[in-house]
This record gives C-alpha cells, structure tokens and sequence, in this order.
C-alpha cells in the first residue's frame, strides 16, 4: 500500500511516501512558508537525489496539491498519478482524553480534535489545515491520525493527575498529557524485541532533542513521562525551561511586567540551553563551547545530565527495576558525550557502558548496544522512527474498512 505520510504544521508540510509492502521510503520532502512569500518544495527521490523548486502557496490544500504534482512528476516522481496514493497518515501532536489510539479520520473524529485546539494551539491548528488540504485534493482517500500523546494514555491516574482542584480536570481536562509519545513507542517497541517479551519489563526511553522527553515503559505500556500538560514540562530542552518551582512564574511577571502571553513564550523559547549558556540552543554549540571553556555551556550541559539521571531514578523506582534505557531522537542518538555522562556514576544500578562502541555510534541508522555483556541494565542507541509507525498504522486501520 503507498502510504502519504504528513506533518503538517503552521508555515509547512513535511511528507514521506512509504510503500508499506516493503516499508522503504520512495520520496519525502517539505513545503515551506506556506501562506508566506517565497514559497518553496524541498523534494528527496529515494536515490538521493534532492530538487527544489520557488513556487507560491497560499494554504495546506495547494501546498498538498504541489507535493502530489511534485511525487508524479515525469522526472523526479516516484509514481504514475495521485490514484496510486491509497491512504494519508497524519502526525497529530494532541489528543487530548478522546484518543487512547490512531483513527479513521471522520466528521466525530474531527470535532473531538476541534475541541484540542486549548491543549496544543501551535499544533492544532496547523494539523487541521492539513487534513483539509488533503480532503480537498485526495477527496476519495482515506485519512487516519496518530497521535503523539496517544501511547501515554495507559498511565494510571496517579501519574497523570495534578494535585490541582478536581473541578480544574473535569472544567478543563487539566492533567499530564505528555508528548513525543510515538517516538516512545517505536523505540520501546524495539527494545521489547531485544528483551524478547513486554510482560515484566521495565526501560525508560529518552527522546533527547531540542525538544526532550522520558518516558517509564512497564510491560510495555507507559506508567510515567516527563512532558505534562503541555510540551513545556520535564527536563531542560533547547529554549524551554522545563520543570520549575510554579511560584517562579507569577514572581517573575510581577518584576519584569510580563504577560501572560509573554511569560509562556519566554519559557518556551527563551530559557533551557540557550537561556542558561547565553550562546545557543544547539547541544552541538554548548559541547563546543564547554570545550572552549565556557562554565555557562558547561552548567546548561550539567543541568541536563543530572536531571536525566534523576528521571532514570525516578521511574525505576516507580517501576520497582530497571531493564534497559534507551536513548534516541537527534541529542540522543548523535551526542556520544550526553550518553556517557548520563551513564556514569549510576553504579548503584550496575549500569556500565562501553566507552568504545558508544564514541563510534553516532549519525547512523543501526540499532546499537552500548551496555557492556556485565552491565545489569541494557543500554541502547534506538534511532527512532515515527513515520514507520504511522504508515504501519494507516494501513492496518484502512484495511480494515
């Protein structure tokens, strides 16, 4: 089956093209400043070879019809017309309490996701438009959601209610969501494999990027993650704060005179490793900058560190063990120096790395042990793969229409 897959966000779509027969990928791409001046396609055919072409695009359904022109193209095309594309997986990054799963996307389907524009107005918004695009160019093909905070929904109350007002959760549906939640369950997927069973297990899989969370997976369903509410919530990532003494908040737009509005973007996008170091966002620029010298990229990179380890300890108790740590998403599967502080000094749990498999794995494709033979606890480069799950989702859900 050819699988679409999008992403679809404010200004973009991203899309890969997967045959679900042999799950390869026949072309991807990304259309940009849609609805902006000086639209563009990045288009990438399955050989490697990459074209790109200035074409305006005022919203999703002509940026959809420019990707479906640009995939049946004579020249760089991987297909003969739009009636070869049999189903559209969407990337959605909210669902708020509705969905537990991936669905057929339907009137109901859409006015539940309507109702999440509160919970993820960044994203919500922009998903929507996307799959009004593709309902106006592929009117006949089938669309199917996957959601990222989807694999989250098994935790138990206790791990996803805020000690707030209960009428705060029935009012507003106040509680912790999480997020990167497809990723989690790729890689956790795989780790099961290599464990050979769900039942009993218990890893923590660390999605480390701009954007970071970790996730504690018991018999294969996730008891805990450290994205809340929102995105914003858990460790320190590229310009978000993460988790911060609430209090912090009101006493700082008392002083400065921030709004409200003001308050959330700064958090988001003015603090973590950019905040902290001063310099940059980028882990590659604070590794940079440690090696220069810098005690400021050096703190934001010890921040990190720390709270990671304690997010391990954390869930391994919670878990009553610990099996495997898995590391992955760009930070996680690229930063050799990230993976062996995070590693060192957790004796207690016999975690022992080898040093000389993990500085070698780095910008590579491979599933990788990185624990020794003695270590207690397995440790694994995973890289991830969402698009996979959701094409293996649109074609399970469409064949069974």
């Amino acid at each position: 089956m050819n699988v679409l897959v999008v992403n679809a966000g404010s200004s973009s779509l991203k899309y890969q093209l997967f045959d679900t027969n042999t799950m390869k990928v026949n072309a991807k791409g990304l259309c940009e400043r849609i609805g902006l001046d000086g639209g563009r396609i990045e288009h990438k055919q399955a050989d490697g070879t990459k074209t790109s072409r200035e074409i305006n695009m005022p919203n999703h359904a002509v940026a959809t019809k420019v990707l479906v022109d640009t995939l049946t193209d004579p020249e760089i095309g991987c297909i003969k017309s739009m009636d070869e594309i049999e189903a559209v997986g969407h990337r959605v990054v909210h669902g708020g309490s509705y969905f537990s799963e991936s669905v057929v996307v339907t009137p109901d389907v859409i006015s539940k996701l309507e109702k999440c524009m509160d919970l993820a107005p960044l994203h919500t918004g922009p998903h929507l438009m996307g799959i009004q695009g593709c309902t106006e160019v592929m009117p006949n093909v089938p669309q199917v959601l996957v959601f990222d905070t989807a694999f989250h929904q098994t935790m138990p109350k206790e791990s996803y209610f805020y000690p707030l007002s209960y009428d705060m959760y029935e009012n507003y549906g106040i509680r912790r969501y999480g997020a990167h939640g497809t990723s989690h369950r790729y890689v956790a997927g795989e780790m099961i494999k290599i464990l050979g069973k769900a039942e009993g297990t218990k890893i923590v899989t660390c999605h480390l990027g701009n954007g970071s969370s970790i996730s504690a997976v018991k018999d294969g369903k996730v008891l805990d993650t450290s994205m809340g509410f929102t995105p914003l919530a858990g460790v320190e990532m590229g310009t978000r704060c993460g988790d911060i003494d609430p209090a912090i908040v009101p006493f700082i737009m008392e002083k400065t005179g921030m709004t409200p509005a003001q308050m959330n973007e700064y958090m988001n996008k003015k603090c973590g490793f950019l905040g902290v170091s001063g310099v940059s966002s980028d882990a590659r620029d604070i590794e940079k900058g440690i090696s220069e010298g810098n005690e400021r990229c050096k703190l934001a990179f010890d921040i990190l560190v720390y709270q990671i380890r304690k997010y391990i300890g954390a869930y391994a108790a919670a878990m009553n063990g610990l099996d495997a740590i898995v590391f992955t998403a760009g930070l996680g599967e690229n930063s050799t120096t990230l993976r062996e502080a995070v590693c060192s000094n957790m004796d207690f749990y016999g975690i022992e790395l080898d040093k000389a498999v993990n500085d070698k794995a780095k910008v590579q494709s491979n599933i990788i042990k990185l624990s020794t033979d003695s270590s207690k606890v397995k440790v694994y480069l995973i890289p991830t793969n969402e698009e996979l799950v959701i094409a293996s989702d649109t074609e399970r859900l469409v064949k069974a229409l």
